[in-house]
């Protein structure tokens, strides 16, 4: 999984990370989350080295991670500071923990495995013309790219969202092409009528599509509706990839709306994503065939040009060859 770890993965709602330790997975390994004496975020295998328990079912004190079990502290860079059976004991660099940083952007923490690990970008985020509010986390019984993958078809608006996002009568597609960027790539000229394109609208209309794919476990939507001149939604969509076949998703919405209350947009947002779930803890095989497995037809450009990014970009974690 070395490819894996040149990337930041999203691990937890900032805010929910207090005075107490929170228990993550991501990757297939297990991760204890705390802030330690300065308020900085800090991560590290949720497992003590003394006896291998569970350092999450612990406590933070004075910033410090205690095991639940002996005692033994442990501070923001993983240095074991005490061992209360041994007080006069100074333990050695090999009874500390393998600590990696945390960042704070898009209203999450995450994770950098690598110390050059990289954030996906959201361009929105910097606008000051639109809201920003975070909708999830949601734990989903499939495997990360076959969530990114939902999120940028288009053919099945007027069959899994139909009366929302689309309906029977208007599922052609016209042509659309795709782009390779440094980052991943972009889908433009894509078109969908949808009945209620946003939580504001109020009748059916045509709405301009684009997709841009940040990293392999994230992506951009960028939404504008004829009929709401000077309306925009860029939604960002960040998947942690918990192991091969669950996930954890939070979309990042970036609104033009400021009228609708926080609840309403997230009321919104969870009609259409729990519309999805059930169908994509429904595929099989639960992770994503990059080469083989499954047809295609010419409305599965982003699809094609998706799997065939993972492939170039050595991705083997929640993938089929």
């Amino acid at each position: 999984m070395t490819t894996e770890r040149r990337f930041a993965h999203p691990v937890l709602d900032a805010p929910a990370l207090g005075d107490a330790p929170v228990a993550v997975r991501v990757l297939g390994d297990d991760l204890v989350l705390w802030r330690d004496a300065a308020g900085t975020p800090r991560a590290a295998p949720d497992r003590c080295p003394h006896r291998g328990t569970r350092l999450s079912l612990g406590r933070v004190c004075e910033g410090q991670i205690e095991c639940p079990y002996h005692g033994w502290r442990f501070d923001g860079a993983g240095r074991c500071v005490s061992v209360p059976a041994l007080p006069a004991f100074v333990p050695p660099d090999s009874h500390g923990l393998a600590t990696h940083r945390l960042s704070e952007a898009h209203g999450l923490l995450w994770l950098h495995l690598e110390a050059e690990a990289r954030l996906p970008s959201f361009t929105a985020e910097a606008d000051p013309k639109l809201r920003k509010l975070n909708v999830g986390p949601y734990e989903v019984a499939a495997s990360a790219p076959r969530i990114v993958e939902n999120f940028l078809d288009l053919a099945h608006f007027g069959f899994v969202h139909e009366g929302w996002l689309g309906d029977r009568a208007h599922t052609v597609l016209d042509d659309y092409r795709t782009e390779p960027t440094a980052a991943g790539f972009v889908a433009s000229g894509c078109r969908a009528w949808q009945p209620q394109s946003n939580r504001l609208s109020s009748e059916g209309s045509w709405v301009d599509y684009r997709y841009e794919v940040t990293s392999p476990w994230s992506a951009v939507l960028t939404k504008l509706p004829e009929k709401q001149d000077g309306y925009r939604d860029e939604i960002a969509l960040f998947v942690c990839p918990v192991d091969e076949e669950h996930s954890r998703v939070w979309f990042r919405m970036a609104l033009t709306d400021f009228d609708s209350s926080d609840e309403q947009i997230r009321a919104f947002q969870h009609t259409i994503f729990t519309q999805d779930q059930p169908v994509l803890e429904s595929q099989r095989p639960k992770r994503l065939p990059l080469s083989s497995g499954e047809v295609h037809c010419a409305a599965d450009r982003s699809s094609a040009a998706y799997r065939r990014f993972l492939r170039e970009s050595g991705i083997t974690f929640g993938v089929l060859p």
